[in-house]
């Protein structure tokens, strides 16, 4: 794996970054499987299923950058914070990861050097040039959740998680709802979470943001993430049209620690 990060280009003007935190199941050679048997890669704790395609599609219909990991979250997760306790996973949804069991903080920043600090500075490198160019970008990262979680069925078709600032998130919400989607407002998981890539980059620094979540079953295949493409497409464009979203705000963030899958 020469680089982790995987770079959509598109005009520094573009006004848009699209980020994908989980994009990809893959190990470099030297970590084997961490242990772990093929089929375990297959589900949502090695990747968000669907959420690579939507990025890369998204990313076509609107002319605009993107940012995706090219490494398994269960190598490490880019999307925790530095020294969150579960940067890199020992037990996973029921699954225990040999390769990281044992795993002591020589080897974490090993890891966190060559995987999740390339991924954070490429955003950061990307964002300040878009700044550079004008107008300020927006972020909007993608993710997918399971259908199913511990037993319990989720009603949510999307999801839109966010921390302080409204101004993507109450459009989204308010665009997918009248458009009948049913859509968890922070829900399954709540977007306050100190160290995530929102908190570093949206947050931190007052760019406007959001984190969008599909339903994983949804976009699994290649029609399902055109459809959803689609409909995200309809959404987006008067939001990131609004005035607002291309300003710099500063808003006391209401982050704490709390665990996604």
């Amino acid at each position: 794996m020469d680089d982790p990060v995987e770079e959509i280009d598109g005009p520094q003007g573009a006004g848009v970054l699209f980020l994908c935190d989980h994009a990809s199941n893959a190990l470099p050679q030297r970590y084997g499987s961490l242990g772990l048997a093929p089929a375990q890669f297959e589900r949502h704790i090695a990747y968000d299923i669907g959420a690579a395609a939507l990025t890369r599609a998204l990313a076509a219909r609107f002319g605009a950058p993107a940012l995706l990991t090219r490494f398994s979250r269960l190598l490490i997760d880019p999307n925790r914070g530095a020294d969150d306790p579960t940067l890199v996973m020992r037990l996973s949804d029921g699954a225990i990861i040999p390769g990281n069991a044992d795993i002591g903080p020589e080897e974490i920043e090993e890891r966190r050097r060559l995987f999740w600090r390339p991924y954070r500075d490429a955003v950061r490198a990307r964002l300040d040039a878009m700044l550079a160019a004008g107008p300020v970008p927006a972020i909007i990262s993608l993710h997918s959740f399971t259908p199913v979680w511990k037993g319990v069925a989720r009603p949510w078709e999307a999801s839109v998680l966010w921390d302080a600032d409204p101004r993507l998130p109450e459009p989204l919400l308010a665009g997918l709802r009248a458009r009948g989607v049913p859509t968890g407002d922070n829900e399954p998981y709540d977007g306050a979470l100190e160290g995530d890539t929102l908190f570093e980059h949206g947050t931190a620094r007052g760019l406007p943001h959001a984190l969008i979540e599909l339903r994983q079953d949804l976009i699994a295949r290649p029609e399902g993430v055109a459809h959803w493409a689609g409909v995200l497409e309809e959404v987006l464009r008067p939001v990131l049209a609004r005035p607002d979203a291309h300003m710099i705000h500063h808003h006391a963030s209401r982050t704490r620690r709390r665990n996604r899958e």
